[in-house]
């Protein structure tokens, strides 16, 4: 096993070559103001800057680091598909984990910006997995949504020993269920297409009176209501239902 010493030596020597950094950064759920003091440094002082978007559009993470980009900077569309069964799509990042390698061999240090936080669904774990082996990886945590919804919302998360589970929407629903059982409370994410299935699988354990949606929380457009009053049959991808069990579940 590598002591700590010859892990930073190890570390020393990639840096020494003239490699370039990996930096995986968290800007935030939305709002340009909550991108950290150090992730804004980072942005405004690399050679290239990547960043997630979907098969057609614009980026969403690009759009939240826009202002503070200083233009110069050579920049890599990472274009996904989205499509229930093609995500993750593993060719796309084997080629944009080959293109952001040359620029790091090359000795260019390459942010990639990731909404919210980096680790926590971000897609930049496809290309940290690629790439942290033969690489220096610096990865900056950012606001993630579950602390942007529960700010806007006004309500905790979790309070005492209550336990918050994380669930994905897209979680089938008799597995969806089984764990909202379990759960003291409870950040439905990745809401989409699936609001209807969330709707009912709360209704079936009565925790739907006290259920919070929120909308893109910290962005222009934000929306908080409670769940009961969201008459769509689909939501955007960035919307959480917050639950909380007994009396501190009341708005």
């Amino acid at each position: 096993m590598n002591t700590k010493k010859e892990i930073a030596k190890e570390v020393e020597s990639k840096e020494d070559k003239g490699a370039g950094i990996l930096y995986g950064l968290g800007i935030g759920p939305g709002d340009p103001e909550l991108i950290t003091l150090k992730a804004l440094k980072i942005i405004q002082s690399v050679g290239v800057v990547a960043y997630p978007a979907p098969e057609e559009g614009d980026s969403l993470a690009r759009s939240i680091a826009a202002a503070h980009l200083p233009g110069g900077q050579t920049e890599i569309c990472i274009r996904t598909p989205m499509t229930p069964g093609n995500f993750p799509a593993n060719d796309v990042y084997d080629h944009y984990a080959n293109e952001i390698s040359t620029h790091l061999t090359a000795g260019r240090d390459v942010a990639v910006l990731c909404e919210g936080d980096p680790f926590l669904y971000g897609s930049f774990m496809y290309i940290f997995e690629r790439l942290s082996r033969d690489h220096t990886v610096r990865v900056v945590p950012g606001v993630s949504s579950l602390g942007a919804c529960a700010a806007a919302a006004g309500r905790p998360l979790v309070s005492r020993n209550q336990v918050l589970s994380i669930l994905p929407a897209p979680l089938d629903e008799e597995e969806l269920e089984k764990r909202l059982k379990e759960a003291d409370a409870a950040a439905i994410m990745k809401v989409g297409r699936h609001l209807g299935k969330v709707k009912k699988v709360l209704a079936r354990l009565g925790l739907d009176a006290g259920a919070c949606y929120v909308e893109r929380a910290s962005m222009g457009d934000e929306k908080i209501c409670a769940l009961e009053d969201v008459d769509e049959d689909a939501a955007p991808y960035f919307s959480m239902v917050l639950v909380r069990r007994g009396e501190e579940a009341a708005p």
